[in-house]
């Protein structure tokens, strides 16, 4: 084992009933002083995997303390526009006034926080600086030109269903000029089921806020680390031992290779490996395995709502922790 695990990485390593760390001969990211210049040397980011909304990243050689702050800060201090207050002149669906406003401050809005002030006073009338006003107004009725053997709520109704497409942005001042595309990201977003009857008309009141005050305002589906898995076989496994040894681990960490008829196991990518250390069950698998993870190697994920593109909440994440540790060096000055 100490053969495998003698790259100075600080690892965790995962026993059959307990987890024990190695030892390396040198100092790491864990336990050494700050030093600028060795941060400098070890830090770096790797990106992974970048789709419309979704990115990984990997961020090697930091403390856990750091990568988690970032985490933090991307959850709950990236700020968002979100509806904050819904004024109800008419509600006579079956949806109470105070879920309905809840189901509405949680759609996402298509709008740039960065081009937005956060108000100072909630109970101040809001400017083109710091809000963004819509209305839902829509009635439900009976549909004449449907079908008599129809009795589907789509043929028999109009309106029967409350989309987030139907809330229509209300420029304040000059916000025409300066935004093009204003309102709920996505359009298809259930909002009330009605019947004729029924009717709703609002006034919704958004503004800039951030996760820490109410989840609505997180930019993020979710922001997670995991620590990078580290898997070596021991020694060579064939035939049908290889595989139950590929079972025994997520899909794609272990393939099987075929050479002159004989088939035998290796590893294929440890990245995405959940630890569950079912290997173990096996009496003459358990010593073929060292399965480990290097402490100072985080996988992030991000995934965002899609006012913000993923990457650009990690900068301001940044951006946000090093205006706080600016802030706290300043008031540290003057005590």
């Amino acid at each position: 084992m100490n053969n495998i695990l003698n790259d100075e990485s600080p690892r965790v390593i995962l026993g059959e009933y307990r987890v024990t760390k190695n030892l390396p001969s040198q100092p790491t990211v864990l336990d050494e002083n700050w030093d600028l210049k060795k941060f400098k040397k070890r830090f770096k980011i790797v990106m992974v995997r970048y789709e419309e909304n979704e990115l990984e990243f990997d961020m090697i050689g930091i403390h856990p303390s750091i990568a988690n702050a970032f985490r933090r800060l991307m959850l709950s201090d990236v700020p968002t526009m979100a509806i904050d207050k819904v004024h109800i002149l008419n509600n006579t669906s079956v949806i109470q006034d105070e879920v309905l406003a809840h189901r509405l401050g949680l759609i996402p809005l298509k709008a740039d926080p960065r081009l937005f002030e956060m108000k100072s006073d909630t109970n101040s009338e809001g400017t083109e600086q710091d809000t963004l006003e819509f209305i839902l107004k829509i009635k439900c009725t009976n549909n004449k030109d449907s079908s008599k053997d129809s009795l589907r709520a789509e043929d028999m109704y109009k309106n029967n269903n409350v989309y987030s497409k139907h809330i229509k942005w209300l420029p304040i001042g000059k916000q025409k000029e300066k935004f093009t595309d204003v309102g709920p990201i996505h359009p298809d977003i259930l909002i009330a089921k009605m019947r004729p009857g029924h009717e709703l008309d609002l006034k919704l009141i958004a503004v800039k806020g951030i996760g820490r005050d109410h989840a609505k305002f997180s930019p993020v589906a979710t922001a997670f680390y995991r620590i990078l898995p580290d898997i070596k076989l021991l020694r060579e496994v064939e035939g049908e031992a290889a595989e139950r040894l590929q079972k025994c681990f997520s899909p794609g960490v272990i393939t099987i290779r075929e050479d002159k008829g004989r088939k035998y196991a290796v590893v294929n990518s440890a990245r995405y490996d959940t630890g569950s250390r079912n290997v173990f069950r096996y009496e003459d698998l358990k010593d073929a395995v060292a399965m480990t993870k290097i402490q100072d190697h985080f996988i992030f994920t991000v995934e965002s709502v899609g006012a913000l593109q993923p990457h650009v909440i990690f900068t301001e994440a940044v951006t946000i922790l090093k205006q706080k540790c600016l802030s706290l060096l300043d008031e540290l000055s003057h005590v």
